[in-house]
């Protein structure tokens, strides 16, 4: 609030656009047109107004002695609904020897044009006015202008006490200025973050991405800002829990230590008999392919939901869900060929930090590494209108149960296998380099049975090895 010296200086000073005096304590349509003028700060000084209620226009006190009474009633103009959108202003009362002050300090509105009853007021110099129509324009573009994002927003209250100001100067800013921009600028750390989007200049503080990022403790100020594991035995969420974890803190810690938590204890490999003499080790899921899904919800997610992201691990499947559904440009018709930024600077920050790529080939990379592994394809559910969520099929079931369910149906309908073999030849002969696990996904058939139906295949076979090599058909002389 505004010093007792600095009031007097306001009210000994020429009106205005941030000074309205006046010595009335009942017209609150005056009131609320000057509290609406002062928010739409038409002349775009960033600067708080101020109503000063029992002082004359040239500056003399009225002698008003301020009650509750009238401070509630005037401080009742900020939630009454008339004034929207809700005005950001305090009320206080300053005490003279001539008499009360009531002072409300008004600060601009970050979502101009502000009404007052539908109808929008601003200050020209002294005069208070209804704003023309080029005027409402010029509110409404400037609205447009700082709309920013939620991880840009400033955190009010927070300092840079706040953040981990070590790591920030000798790993986060080499990675992102280079090192002879970093070794010439004199700046200080206040304008170095502000650079980069970390710090608000306006304000004075650190931003919610430098929170999220870099904060000691951001759960001070972002109660949802960790994740959540649960182990369940069985395949719901009724399960006895078997094990739990959570994972907090700020992001260059908190992904690390995910990312080797998912690696040792969450991904397990196992041999299986596939004759025999001979066995192969069956992983349950990619590591890649789970640490791809968890940095994008902590890359995605709503930092402003008290939801934790949930990592929840089931015997045939796992589940990740974040805060926030699509953003943006995608859509459930788009996804996941279009895609946006709920967190831009977080998003930028992570890719500087090798955590993400920011190529949207994500989920694609995804779908492909499960198959290749031997798994189905993850199922995104995108109907949530506040949560995304995955849900990631694990080797274990699926190999068994689609080998199982294949082999009884190549058993009782043999036509039917014929037909894919003879399917397989053909989409071979068109493509050569076609690979397995593109079969399995064209087809819609488990990766298990793809392979087993091009072993019965002899005349095919596959020359080279990995992505240079091909398949080859071997004619039959007598055709020929």
């Amino acid at each position: 609030m505004i010093s007792k010296e600095e009031i007097q200086a306001l009210l000994h000073s020429t009106e205005n656009f941030r000074v309205e005096r006046t010595v009335s304590t009942t017209n609150m349509d005056k009131f609320c047109e000057a509290i609406c003028a002062f928010s739409n700060d038409l002349p775009d000084s960033r600067q708080k107004g101020y109503l000063l209620i029992g002082a004359h226009d040239d500056g003399r006190l009225s002698g008003l002695k301020v009650d509750d009474a009238l401070l509630k009633k005037i401080s009742g103009i900020r939630s009454d609904g008339n004034i929207l959108p809700l005005p950001v202003m305090t009320v206080e009362r300053v005490e003279f020897p001539d008499g009360d002050l009531l002072v409300a300090e008004v600060s601009p509105s970050l979502l101009p044009p502000v009404r007052y009853r539908g109808r929008v007021f601003v200050r020209i110099g002294p005069r208070r006015d209804i704003a023309s129509e080029a005027e409402e324009r010029i509110l409404t573009e400037r609205r447009m202008a700082y709309m920013a994002t939620f991880d840009a927003t400033p955190c009010l209250g927070a300092t840079l006490d706040d953040l981990n100001l070590e790591y920030i100067k000798k790993e986060y800013l080499p990675s992102v200025v280079t090192p002879e921009v970093l070794a010439d600028d004199k700046r200080d750390i206040k304008e170095q973050l502000a650079s980069v989007r970390l710090y608000d200049r306006i304000h004075g503080c650190p931003t919610y991405a430098a929170l999220i990022l870099f904060g000691k403790n951001p759960r001070y100020y972002l109660p949802g800002a960790y994740v959540q594991f649960v182990r369940f035995a069985g395949k719901t969420i009724g399960g006895e829990v078997l094990n739990e974890k959570r994972f907090q803190g700020p992001l260059f810690q908190l992904l690390p230590a995910l990312e080797s938590f998912v690696s040792d204890a969450v991904i397990t490999q196992r041999p299986v008999a596939v004759s025999l003499f001979r066995e192969k080790t069956v992983i349950n899921y990619p590591n890649n392919a789970l640490r791809e899904l968890m940095m994008n919800a902590c890359m995605h997610r709503d930092y402003q939901s008290n939801m934790p992201i949930r990592l929840y691990q089931f015997d045939d499947h796992i589940e990740i869900m974040n805060a926030g559904g699509l953003y943006g440009e995608a859509r459930p018709e788009n996804f996941p060929n279009v895609n946006d930024y709920r967190n831009p600077i977080i998003a930028e920050a992570m890719k500087e930090m090798k955590y993400v790529n920011m190529f949207n080939q994500g989920i694609r990379r995804v779908q492909d590494m499960l198959l290749e592994n031997g798994n189905k394809e993850a199922v995104f559910d995108v109907s949530k209108l506040t949560a995304f969520e995955v849900t990631v099929p694990s080797t274990v079931d699926v190999t068994q149960g689609d080998t199982q369910g294949d082999t009884q149906g190549d058993t009782q309908d043999d036509t039917q296998g014929n037909a894919l073999d003879m399917w397989i030849e053909e989409q071979i002969r068109t493509n050569p380099k076609i690979t397995t696990e593109e079969l399995a996904r064209t087809s819609k058939k488990g990766l298990a049975t793809i392979k087993r139906h091009i072993a019965k295949l002899t005349h095919i076979k596959y020359v080279g090895s990995g992505y240079s090599g091909h398949w080859e058909i071997i004619e039959d002389d007598a055709e020929m």
